[in-house]
């Protein structure tokens, strides 16, 4: 089967990748481009062969493209027919999550085997496909003699998955210095969900236009210890419990956004008619109604949706005492938040000094820490994402929202007018788990998808052949 239509138009792709197209992702999988909490432990010899795989594999791409190296995070310079602008950042990581069981995988996690309708492998989604399809893209422009009529970045990270220190915040430093500024930074986190939300009569495309901050805190109590025939009230098991418990038990305040105001509106011809009736009578903007607090709270009845509008809370590791019969003399606990924009990492500590109410407890930030991003309006980059996801999948409704986890976009913040998260594959709930999961894999299809929205937005932002000599000039 073809990969992709040969000229990029308004048709849906029905069709995936041919053998070619997914054993070259299939080789990107099987490098072990694992991320470390330690630099020391990089993966060296297995980024030098990914990087090895790209230079062969897009030939057009390192011939034609101006690239520097932070690490083994790669940064490419695409100019444009007018290079005084820059009209996109497409980013994308080539680093993995460890896996937990390989045995447990239908393939081994790093053999990047290729089937009639999948390529498996860590990473066919979180994020080397991204990788691959945009070079797959520029491989193909640079093929049909297609030139950007302004400049065009491709950043693509190596420590993502480890917070991005070494790779994306570099990179996005030096576009900093040289003053860049674009109409589109665009980066992993949405997809179109399909069955996800109850009532929901269609996939939905989620462009995330921004995403929430991050902070671990651990709360920590020292005791005198002793044995355990003679404890006293309580011991410092019983005490970091008790904290914790009112962490998990007063939550942060529940609050409704402007994007998710926003996201709403748009995905209100999904919702089933109670829902689409309420948000019909609410003010579009989410905010100073009196209905606004009941469509929070009905957002918050769920897991899946309470993180769009609160700062949620997640304990995550609690430790203390090394035997039955002896009093501990410490004991600790990791929570985890990730903050709506709004919040602060400082307001979540303030926020456990006042449920904790115990200043036997010592709170502290542990780890790396992100402050929610700024939001971009939708603009025109957005309506243009949006386009493009609706003639690759029909049928979809596409809305705005906001990333729960953390991605490398953050570290570019400020550098592009408008920023959007997403990718258009189409995921089901057994689709999303898979990821940072087991048995990651992609979708031929799927794939297909990720490669021809790529073109498009390669060929929206393209000058006419005919016009490159006269724009340059």
């Amino acid at each position: 089967m073809r990969p992709i239509i040969d000229n990029p138009s308004s048709s849906p792709v029905t069709d995936g990748v041919d053998d070619e197209v997914a054993q070259r992702l299939a080789e990107a999988l099987r490098c072990a481009t694992v991320s470390t909490e330690d630099p020391a432990d990089t993966a060296d010899a297995e980024f030098a062969r990914l990087a090895r795989h790209l230079e062969t594999s897009f030939p057009r791409v390192h011939a034609a493209l101006h690239l520097t190296m932070f690490g083994h995070s790669r940064l490419y310079r695409w100019d444009g027919a007018e290079p005084g602008h820059v009209s996109a950042i497409l980013l994308g990581h080539q680093d993995v999550v460890p896996v937990d069981d390989p045995q447990r995988w239908t393939h081994p996690p790093f053999a990047g085997v290729v089937d009639a309708d999948h390529i498996w492998g860590r990473g066919a989604i979180d994020d080397k496909s991204r990788v691959l399809a945009v070079l797959e893209a520029v491989e193909w422009a640079l093929t049909a003699g297609i030139t950007p009529q302004h400049t065009v970045y491709l950043a693509f990270g190596h420590d993502e998955e480890v917070f991005g220190d070494g790779g994306a915040v570099r990179m996005a430093d030096h576009l900093r210095a040289a003053g860049v500024h674009a109409d589109l930074l665009l980066d992993e986190g949405g997809v179109i969900t399909d069955g996800i939300g109850d009532g929901v009569d269609r996939p939905v495309a989620g462009i995330m236009l921004g995403e929430k901050g991050y902070a671990t805190v651990r709360l920590s109590v020292a005791e005198a210890g002793g044995h355990s025939s003679m404890p006293g009230r309580q011991t410092a098991v019983g005490r970091i419990a008790r904290a914790v418990a009112r962490v998990q038990d007063h939550p942060m305040p529940l609050r409704l956004t402007p994007v998710i105001a926003d996201m709403l509106a748009r995905m209100r011809v999904a919702l089933p008619e109670p829902h689409r009736r309420l948000l019909e009578l609410t003010d579009t903007r989410g905010l100073a109604t009196l209905l606004a607090p009941l469509v929070t709270r009905i957002l918050a009845a769920g897991p899946s949706t309470e993180s769009l509008v609160r700062t949620t809370t997640a304990p995550t590791v609690i430790r203390g005492g090394v035997k039955a019969n002896v009093l501990p003399q410490s004991a600790e606990a990791l929570v985890n938040f990730r903050i709506l924009p709004g919040d602060s990492v400082s307001g979540v500590l303030a926020h456990c000094r006042r449920v904790i109410r115990d200043l036997g407890v010592a709170i502290d930030l542990v780890g790396p820490a992100s402050e929610p991003s700024r939001v971009t309006g939708p603009g025109p980059a957005y309506e243009m994402i949006a386009e493009l996801a609706t003639e690759l999948v029909p049928g979809i409704v596409a809305t705005t929202g906001l990333v729960p986890g953390a991605t490398d976009s953050r570290h570019y913040d400020g550098l592009a007018r408008t920023r959007c998260n997403f990718a258009p594959i189409v995921l089901t709930a057994a689709d999303l788990a898979r990821i940072h999961g087991t048995d990651e894999r992609i979708s031929r299809l799927n794939y297909a998808r990720l490669i021809e929205f790529n073109r498009r937005l390669i060929a929206r932002l393209a000058v006419a052949p005919d016009q490159v000599e006269g724009a340059r000039r």
